[in-house]
């Protein structure tokens, strides 16, 4: 049997962290969720784990946001999958990495598998 896609979920709010892991699971995804950016790029840079997207708020507990992680994660690898799961989605234009995905809060489940699955199949995403 094959491994699952792994999924690195940055979001600061508990219950939400705990919906995303719900959605992600269900829809045959593994997950490691952290709440920090910092914590993200501690576990990206250990390499024990090698996630296949990064899904990730913006407005995150510690100095880095979510847009910072992303462009961080994209100067190591250019096309590395990425998800805005966020409030604030009329920045995206503006600080979003090129072909990532943006899905305004609050969003329904299906958003998010569809989204997830179009990067991790397709290889180019349709922005929403």
């Amino acid at each position: 049997m094959s491994e699952l896609p792994l999924l690195l979920v940055i979001e600061d709010e508990y219950l939400l962290q705990a919906d995303i892991e719900k959605v992600l699971t269900d829809a045959g995804f593994a997950t490691d969720i952290v709440s920090s950016g910092e914590e993200a790029l501690t576990l990206l840079m250990d390499g024990a784990r090698r996630p296949s997207a990064l899904i990730t708020d913006v407005k995150l507990a510690g100095r880095l946001t979510g847009w910072e992680v992303a462009k961080r994660i994209r100067e190591k690898d250019p096309s590395f999958p990425v998800i805005y799961v966020t409030a604030y989605d009329r920045d995206w234009p503006a600080y979003g990495v090129p072909n990532s995905i943006v899905i305004p809060k609050p969003f329904a489940s299906a958003q998010l598998v569809t989204a997830i699955s179009n990067l991790l199949n397709a290889g180019t995403p349709s922005t929403t």
